[in-house]
């Protein structure tokens, strides 16, 4: 079962720089994300994990939550430290929290 964050939790560790990785399709993502997430289609996280750090937090991110717990767990048992993210990028963006456009991503 996925660990889970509230949006403020993530509000919090994005401010000091955490990574956000957003599990939505390519067109969701450029549509309106977390700024500086990092896209990862939830078709990909599996072949993808050995890409995120094994020593850093990782929040995950979708639409609403659902797409985010499954990646989190498929992250979990591979070492990653992952956390799904409560409400999703709707919720972030009702919270009044900006949002990026377009495909730019933090690096990092």
């Amino acid at each position: 079962m996925a660990r889970e964050v509230t949006l403020e939790t993530l509000a919090a560790a994005w401010a000091d720089g955490g990574l956000v990785v957003d599990v939505r399709e390519a067109d969701e993502y450029a549509a309106g994300h977390v700024p500086g997430a990092r896209l990862m289609p939830l078709s990909t996280v599996l072949d993808r994990c050995s890409e995120l750090p094994a020593d850093q937090r990782v929040y995950v991110i979708c639409a609403s939550g659902n797409r985010s717990k499954t990646a989190t767990d498929w992250m979990c048992s591979r070492g990653v430290d992952a956390y799904s993210v409560a409400g999703g990028t709707r919720g972030w963006a009702d919270g009044g929290r900006p949002l990026a456009a377009g495909y730019h991503e933090r690096t990092a």
